[in-house]
């Protein structure tokens, strides 16, 4: 082993995990570039600013942790990520899961409320650094799609749901479940509408729609959160018994790490890796199609390093859970961000907020934030997606609207809608491949083989040739050995079965062992167990195993003509040139009448 070339790629891949900002760092020393990211970092700012506030509202505390969130989380993020436009800070559906995990634990104890937030952010920077440093990254594919689906659907409609009783100006008590919360809002609100909060939500949301439809270059959130904020100085909303902001510490936050028993929070580690896994799904999804986008570079593992030291530092610096944001990177990039510096430009716009111009903030409505935060999931709740899924594969379609309608009926336990979402996906997947395709070949007319049984074709009563379209596991041993057993039983003159293995991607101790009995069982009736085109990692196997020697080497083909030509050679039949007649052979010849042609399915042509 040359151990200095060992420690060389070491130190290698430690100084590009430790050093990533210095792809870009260089370019900045471009005027044009310093300029474009200065000016979308700003433009962000105007954007994540009031978005904090309104998402750390939706977490359950108090609207300054969004702004702590916001600081230097970012930052970092930008630093340590291999993204350049991804902007990182508090997203909706990670306050949500937040919120979700606190309130049940702790939403009678403000102080702990505010600890657990912290410690949770600091579980989900571990878990996210711990997977990118292992090179783990591929464990979010146990997320499925259909599982992302039906869960940011419900999210977006249980986040949007929560926001009624800010809208309307009503406090009710909450109940076990999000639904039944949601009903006594409803009921409340045909007799105890606070109306000038309901008027103020109007006004907001009136902005937000009209500046996006129709001046969509203008900041909507920032001049819905103007507008309001004077007008509720002018006209003494909060005297009236309206909802604001209040004060703000002034300042930026400390380093405070919160004192809590292990097994007070012990609980919050299943909710860190749902969050770790969601929160980095997102993010990678977002910054993949800005990679794409812009032609750069993206490593998913350094950016999960990123996601993780960013989280880190928001539970350091009494910050709670953050993740890459759609709405913010979307603006970021099209305001030209070409380096991650402009997240730094963000975050020092966001300190200045918190240094000085907190106190602008004190009579921002609460329905003005509520608006902001219905306004940002409105988009997350589509119908397609579902369709969609259900037109590629049912059982996704299945698994989409499961996970959806257990989130909404198990809210605030929204973990529990995502683990039951993923059960079900691969329990699905399990029950797809325990019975996979096993097409019974033979010579189509176009001298290719196709399935006999869809294109109607005649079979050699003497020589089998099965495809079996998926690697062979545990899940499908059973059913590979019956489909061939039961094959023998109703041919008995078969001699030669021939297994078409190119589908055959792996092979585990179960299916090995199979193969042994299989080809006993075959030995025994008279018939010969072939196989063609099998792949090198197969056939790894079957050599290490013995199972190669077992049933001899010359019974291992490249092609399914050489496997074919061996059973050809040794088939004997009462007529002579077996060959010639068979039905596999490329010289058959249909007659008319004798095995009668279909128009072939389109769907059937590369069956």
């Amino acid at each position: 082993m040359n151990y200095t070339r060992v420690f060389s790629t070491f130190i290698a891949s430690v100084f590009k995990t430790l050093f990533p900002f210095r792809h870009w760092m260089g370019e900045l020393r471009d005027p044009a570039v310093l300029k474009a990211d200065a000016i979308a970092g700003a433009t962000v700012a105007l954007v994540l600013i009031p978005q904090s506030m309104a998402y750390a509202q939706l977490a359950g505390l108090p609207v300054y942790y969004g702004l702590y969130a916001s600081f230097l989380p970012g930052m970092i993020a930008a630093i340590f990520g291999s993204s350049r436009q991804l902007a990182t800070g508090p997203v909706a559906v990670v306050s949500l899961l937040t919120a979700s995990a606190l309130e049940p634990i702790a939403g009678s104890d403000p102080e702990a409320y505010l600890a657990y937030a912290i410690i949770l952010a600091l579980f989900v920077g571990v878990f996210q650094i711990l997977l990118g440093l292992f090179k783990l990254g591929v464990l979010v594919n146990f997320l499925s799609h259909p599982v992302v689906i039906g869960f940011t659907n419900a999210a977006a409609f249980i986040i949007a749901t929560s926001q009624i009783s800010k809208l309307f100006g009503v406090a009710v008590d909450k109940a076990d479940y999000h639904y039944e919360t949601v009903w006594r809002v409803i009921q409340a609100t045909f007799e105890y509408t606070h109306v000038p909060t309901l008027a103020m939500a109007i006004l907001s949301l009136a902005i937000l729609i009209l500046i996006k439809r129709y001046l969509p270059r203008w900041p909507n959130v920032l001049i819905a959160v103007a507008v309001t904020t004077v007008i509720s100085w002018l006209t003494g909303f909060r005297e009236n018994g309206g909802a604001v902001v209040g004060s703000i510490p002034v300042g930026l936050p400390s380093i405070q790490l919160p004192s809590a028993n292990w097994s007070e929070v012990s609980g919050l580690i299943g909710t860190a890796v749902a969050i770790g896994l969601i929160g980095f799904m997102e993010a990678i999804s977002i910054a993949k199609a800005m990679a794409a986008r812009s032609q750069q570079k993206l490593d998913p593992n350094q950016e999960l390093v990123g996601q993780g030291l960013s989280n880190l530092t928001s539970g350091l610096f009494q910050g709670y859970p953050v993740s890459g944001s759609f709405s913010r990177s979307a603006v970021n990039i099209n305001a030209g961000a070409q380096t991650g510096f402009s997240s730094i430009v963000t975050g020092l716009v966001v300190g200045i907020t918190l240094l000085w111009l907190t106190p602008l903030l004190y009579h921002l409505p609460q329905a003005t934030l509520a608006s902001v935060i219905v306004m940002a999931v409105v988009n997350l709740i589509r119908i397609e997606p579902f369709v969609y899924a259900w037109r590629v594969q049912r059982h996704d379609g299945v698994v989409a609207l499961v996970t959806f309608m257990l989130t909404l009926m198990l809210a605030p336990h929204l973990e529990n809608g995502i683990i039951v979402g993923v059960l079900l996906s691969l329990g699905l997947f399990l029950h797809r491949t325990m019975r996979p395709r096993i097409a019974l070949l033979s010579r189509h007319r176009d001298t290719t083989l196709r399935d006999a049984r869809i294109h109607n074709l005649n079979t050699c009563p003497h020589i089998s040739v099965l495809r079996f379209d998926m690697s062979l596991y545990f899940a499908n041993t059973g059913y590979f050995e019956d489909t061939i057993l039961e094959l023998v039983a109703s041919q008995p003159e078969i001699r030669y079965i021939i297994i078409d293995a190119e589908s055959v991607n792996h092979i585990d101790a179960t299916g090995e062992e199979m193969l042994h009995s299989l080809a006993h069982a075959l030995d025994e009736a008279g018939v010969e167990f072939l196989f063609a085109r099998a792949k090198l990692q197969v056939l790894a196997v079957l050599i290490r195993t013995g199972f190669v020697e077992e049933l001899g080497d010359d019974h291992f083909f490249r092609t399914r003509t050489d496997a074919l030509k061996y059973a050809w050679d040794r088939t004997y039949c009462d007529r002579e040139g077996c060959s010639e007649n068979c039905y596999l052979s490329k010289k058959h010849m249909f007659e008319d009448g004798e095995g009668p042609w279909q128009k072939d399915d389109p769907a059937a042509i590369s069956k």
